[in-house]
């Protein structure tokens, strides 16, 4: 089956569901989502949410077509196997940790951000250091996002992948401008849904034809000589014997409750929904319950074991086969067009789709309220919260971001197609690593007592970032693209052997450690 007969399979009819679906969400959200006369209202909901809609919002941001596609892909691949899930381990000790500890922290007073919180306690010097950083972290972050949705329309519909980055970025600034948070979190809420149906829609009817039991056998002695278990979860081999491995039992509990904690305390990108409850303690449940996303990420990956034994019992086509070898990411895509009936694989795609513009409007808006207060200061953002000026600044915001965004998302889809590892998960993760240590640093810095250099945390941040530069590909990537393939190759053969997650705690450490400094105080810290 070539990509020519794929795209034959996505009918007028799952056309018409995905325009229709769009349209309802976008009639939905605005009529969910009120009046936004003030900054106040159009940044936070007015304060006013229900503590499960947010939590129902962070698990959609949190999962997106990334964990839809990334994570049955990662199974169906090669060596792939149920190992990702060890990673929740961390996730969960890292939400306890934000909802009764940080949590208390940020609504002492009413702010916007967790960097108004820094700002308040180190400084504003700091409060415009964390927003470049946070800025920085979400243009890399969300550009993987808008990648993998747009992969899935390439994929189904065969339209260039330059204009899939684009229809997303567009839709995504008509849902932020129609109606700030409110609307990010109730379309989250209704995208959460239908994401949910469709992984059940799809482990269903792998069960149903297959069966459950032969989905186990043949994932359990997979491979040539049938030694590869696929359905294995732990692995706990050291990281000194295997540095390179991402999907341990160490990783999953020593880094990945950094990478959490950084995710949803330190990135605006989920902080902004916690800020959006009405009390501390419904913020607390909105987070903590948010660990419900480990059972969607245990769902899809029974869905790749699924699609496993499907491809195992159905035989590949030629052309199929290449596909899937050159990119595993390509398999449940190719599966919802090729074998489920029309309508539902229009649904399916249309939350696909939804999801990614859910996930890139809520970083919109988190990217246009940090930099309207990194610009104006958060004592005028307040003072002119209340006047139609303001509330149009922001709305200037989102679409320069969405700009910026989209403009990487094209690039980054550029450097992806040439890359060995076509591992979304990793990518996504990897891409976060840049920024995540060094927010979760200066955070720790304005908690912890003792004095604090903003020298040194500006030390601590570049080092951070020039050390994930040095092991990922991305700075490689650029400079064999300017020439200078010398260089390149000397960065590939001097870099350490290190998986992306343990850059979390180790950056953290150097920021923080570099915070303590003599390079010039700038704050007692009395905590």
């Amino acid at each position: 089956m070539s990509l020519a007969a794929i795209e034959t399979h996505f009918t007028g009819l799952d056309w018409a569901v995905v325009v229709g679906y769009m349209l309802l969400t976008t009639v939905i959200g605005h009529a969910l989502s009120g009046k936004n006369a003030t900054i106040r209202d159009f940044f936070l909901g007015g304060r006013s949410l229900p503590w499960w809609a947010v939590s129902g919002s962070m698990i959609a941001t949190e999962i997106s077509a990334l964990t839809f596609i990334g994570v049955p892909g990662g199974v169906f691949a090669l060596q792939g196997d149920w190992t990702y899930l060890q990673w929740g381990i961390g996730s969960i000790l890292a939400r306890f940790a934000v909802g009764y500890w940080l949590v208390p922290l940020y609504f002492k007073k009413e702010i916007y951000s967790p960097y108004d919180y820094m700002g308040a306690q180190l400084g504003e010097g700091v409060r415009r250091l964390v927003t470049a950083l946070f800025s920085l972290g979400a243009v890399l972050g969300q550009s993987v996002r808008v990648l993998v949705t747009a992969i899935i329309l390439t994929t189904v519909t065969g339209m260039r992948m330059e204009f899939c980055i684009l229809a997303i970025g567009a839709f995504a600034v008509v849902w932020t401008l129609m109606g700030g948070m409110r609307t990010v979190i109730w379309t989250d809420v209704i995208q959460f849904c239908i994401f949910i149906f469709g992984g059940l829609l799809a482990f269903g009817w792998l069960v149903g034809h297959l069966g459950w039991d032969s989905i186990t056998e043949i994932n359990r002695h997979a491979g040539p000589d049938g030694a590869i278990d696929k359905m294995r979860v732990f692995n706990f081999t050291p990281p000194w014997s295997e540095p390179l491995l991402n999907y341990t039992f160490w990783v999953g509990v020593i880094a990945m409750p950094f990478q959490n904690l950084a995710a949803f305390g330190t990135d605006q990108l989920n902080a902004q929904r916690i800020f959006c409850c009405g009390s501390a303690k419904d913020a607390r449940k909105a987070v903590v319950w948010s660990s419900v996303s480990l059972v969607t990420t245990l769902l899809m990956l029974a869905v790749g074991a699924g699609l496993f034994a499907w491809y195992q019992t159905k035989g590949l086509t030629p052309d199929e086969a290449a596909k899937f070898a050159e990119n595993a990411n390509f398999v449940f895509p190719v599966w919802i067009t090729t074998v489920l009936p029309p309508g539902l694989t229009g649904l399916i795609l249309a939350g696909a789709f939804a999801a990614a513009i859910s996930s890139l409007d809520s970083v919109l808006a988190a990217l246009s309220q940090t930099s309207l207060s990194a610009w104006y200061g958060r004592k005028k953002l307040e003072q002119d919260g209340h006047g139609a000026a303001m509330v149009f600044r922001s709305r200037v915001m989102v679409v320069i971001w969405a700009a910026i965004l989209s403009a990487f998302a094209i690039l980054l889809a550029g450097g992806y197609a040439q890359s060995e590892n076509k591992n979304l998960i990793d990518l996504a993760f990897g891409m976060v690593a840049y920024t995540y240590g060094p927010l979760l640093g200066i955070l720790l810095a304005a908690i912890l007592p003792g004095r604090r250099s903003l020298n040194g945390l500006i030390t601590g941040v570049c080092i951070s970032i020039l050390v994930v530069a040095w092991v990922r590909p991305e700075l490689r990537q650029l400079l064999a693209s300017l020439g200078a393939n010398d260089l390149a190759d000397a960065l590939l053969a001097s870099r350490p052997a290190i998986a992306d997650p343990w850059f979390y705690p180790i950056n953290t450490a150097i920021t923080l450690l570099c915070a303590c400094l003599p390079l010039g105080r700038l704050s007692d810290k009395k905590v």
